[in-house]
């Protein structure tokens, strides 16, 4: 059979478990690796008093008030002991953290409370061994997601940005993808992410804001890319990561608001796989050991790149999939894997070259199906928080922007000044300033 998809659609969310978000599915899929809700909860002990242990038990909050620890560190932590350090890290991580928040690495959503993620979860395929690519943070996993590689680095810059030290200039799946003339498109809520990589310069083109997606999805089949990324909103009012803190209904909403712009257009519907994914755990527990695997081509004496990541939420969304679970380990390079096989791309390093593909998964059927939900219910979530801290992500990319707006900007113009200055100023403030970057950055290129 040919191959029925000609577009590839992929939205990355920020900071979850699988066992926090898809554990619950178990309930519906006994073969599942998730939480069986018949069995003792799996436990983990506290902080320095080890006979004292937190269960993992469903009542995941919407919301949870501090950050959790999810670099190089903290993961390895974690995992340590067949994954029995979570609770442990959290305290050494924020020693102030009461054991309501301790317990909250523990639980997960029990199922039809994420009434989103769920829905798309019974109805659609679930890859139940889908792992981070590296056991650390945000900014190591999603260059593994559009590379292949971090080029060794494992940390996010504290703020300050220096290119000399934090210097991507590795291939990335775009450079691929216009080898072969496959038309891409990246959509954006606030600051693109995968603007780090120094050889997007060339393609700053195929940007668009995350609201054009969805006129795009309303056009016509033929003229929709044929690869697009989706980078949520990561900071301000309208963040919808599900990044800790924010409420993970922002989230919930922004995937049914994507799943029913598909849906909505029946050509491109039948021709598309929607691929949800989560870059990384948060911190937040899973029962999965991790699994080894090869280095990339680059790695350091710090950490060798040998063991993936924690276990993170993974849908196939498509009429030609079937429900159910697909059991096959992959992690973020199983994507980069399906795209260079897909359309005949160049290597993009050992790390996709070995990574596993579920391209099989969209061959099984000899035609789309037609009982797929036509339109999921949009939740409403709570407000953001109006003023917070920048958590280690958005810190990161707020200096990242300011480099980006100094090196772009000719000298003595009076927004260097002024954005400087809203760099310092409230959380809102700050906010505005970063994605207004992003914008003059892309409009002066």
């Amino acid at each position: 059979m040919d191959d029925p998809i000609r577009h590839v659609v992929v939205l990355m969310l920020e900071n979850n478990s699988f066992d926090r978000m898809l554990g619950c599915m178990r309930e519906v899929y006994p073969d599942l690796e998730g939480v069986d809700p018949n069995a003792p909860p799996r436990t983990n002990p506290d902080y320095p008093d080890a006979t004292h242990t937190f269960g993992q038990l469903p009542d995941a909050d919407y919301t949870v008030a501090q950050d959790p620890g999810h670099e190089l560190d903290d993961v390895l932590r974690q995992i340590h002991g067949g994954c029995s350090g979570f609770v442990a890290d959290v305290v050494q991580h924020c020693p102030t953290a009461p054991g309501s928040e301790r317990y909250q690495i523990m639980a997960y959503f029990k199922k039809g409370a994420l009434p989103v993620l769920h829905a798309l979860a019974e109805d659609f395929l679930i890859c139940d061994h889908w792992f981070s690519s590296v056991p650390a943070s945000t900014w190591t996993n999603r260059f593994f997601v559009h590379s292949g590689t971090s080029l060794g680095h494992v940390d996010m810059p504290n703020g300050f940005f220096h290119p000399g030290i934090h210097c991507y200039d590795q291939p990335t799946v775009y450079d691929r993808l216009n080898e072969k003339n496959i038309s891409w498109k990246i959509y954006f809520g606030d600051f693109p992410h995968s603007l780090l990589f120094t050889h997007q310069s060339l393609h700053l083109s195929g940007y668009r804001h995350l609201e054009r997606f969805f006129q795009d999805a309303a056009g016509a089949e033929a003229e929709f890319p044929q690869y697009s990324f989706i980078e949520p909103y990561y900071f301000g009012a309208k963040q919808n990561d599900q990044h800790p803190p924010t409420d993970v209904r922002h989230g919930e909403a922004l995937i049914a608001q994507v799943y029913n712009a598909l849906r909505g257009n029946d050509e491109l519907w039948k021709s598309t796989l929607f691929v949800l994914l989560y870059d990384e755990h948060g911190g937040f527990y899973d029962h999965v050991p991790p699994p080894s695997t090869v280095s990339p081509d680059q790695h350091t004496n710090v950490f060798g790149f040998d063991v993936l990541g924690v276990r993170v939420p993974a849908l196939l969304i498509s009429p030609w999939v079937n429900p159910g679970v697909l059991k096959t380990q992959f992690d973020h390079t199983s994507l980069l894997k399906y795209a260079t096989d897909k359309w005949g791309l160049g290597p993009l390093g050992n790390r996709t070259a070995q990574a596993s593909t579920f391209a099989d998964a969209l061959m099984k059927r000899s035609s789309a199906r037609g009982d797929c939900p036509r339109a999921i219910e949009v939740p409403v979530a709570s407000d953001n928080p109006p003023d917070s801290p920048l958590n280690g992500h958005q810190t990161a990319l707020a200096g990242f922007s300011h480099y980006l707006e100094v090196n772009a900007t000719k000298p003595g113009d009076a927004t260097i000044a002024t954005h400087s200055k809203a760099t310092a100023g409230t959380y809102q403030e700050q906010s505005a300033a970063v994605a207004e970057r992003a914008d003059q950055f892309l409009a002066k290129q």
